[in-house]
C-alpha cells in the first residue's frame, strides 16, 4: 500500500486548524500581493517605497515557536508598524480583509478560527466557514508544519 503524503487540500480544517498567510500562494498564482501591500501604506511611505527600489529582507523570529524566517522590509513595516494602528482593523471592511489584516497585524504567526474570533469579534464558525473553502482568499490557508 503507497502511503501518500498529506497536503492542505486534504486535511479538512476545524475550529482549532491555524491559518496563515502563504506569500509563495501569490506568487504561483501570478498575483502581485505587494501592490496590496502598498496600498495599505500612507502617500509619503508609499513614495519613499518607490524611490527605494529593491528591498532587503530580515529574519523575524517566531515569539512561540523560535522559528526564524524571512520576512521583506514591506511585510516588516506592516507588520511593525501599520498594523499596530487601531485603524488598521475595522470592522467596516470585507471579513476575509479583516482576516488578511488581522494575520498581518499578528505578525504573519498562524492562529486559528477561534483566535480570530477573539479579536476581530466575529463567529468563529463563519470564519472557518470562508477559510476552509477550495478557494484561498489572498493566499490565507491552513498551517501544515513540514
Amino acid at each position: 500500500m503507497v502511503s501518500l503524503p498529506v497536503t492542505p487540500s486534504i486535511v479538512k480544517p476545524t475550529l482549532q486548524t491555524p491559518f496563515y498567510i502563504d506569500f509563495d500562494w501569490w506568487g504561483k498564482s501570478e498575483r502581485n500581493w505587494k501592490v496590496i501591500l502598498i496600498s495599505y501604506l500612507s502617500p509619503e511611505h508609499q513614495q519613499a517605497l518607490a524611490e527605494m527600489g529593491e528591498l532587503e529582507s530580515f529574519d523575524v523570529i517566531d515569539p512561540k515557536t523560535a522559528e526564524v524566517r524571512q520576512v521583506d522590509a514591506l511585510q516588516y513595516l506592516l507588520m511593525t508598524h501599520y498594523a499596530k494602528r487601531p485603524e488598521f482593523l475595522t470592522e467596516s471592511s470585507s471579513l476575509v480583509e479583516e482576516i488578511f489584516r488581522l494575520l498581518l497585524a499578528n505578525g504573519n504567526t498562524p492562529m486559528s478560527p477561534l483566535e480570530m474570533a477573539e479579536k476581530i469579534n466575529r463567529p468563529p464558525q463563519l470564519i472557518l466557514q470562508i477559510l476552509s473553502g477550495r478557494q484561498f482568499y489572498r493566499g490565507v490557508r491552513p498551517y501544515v508544519r513540514h
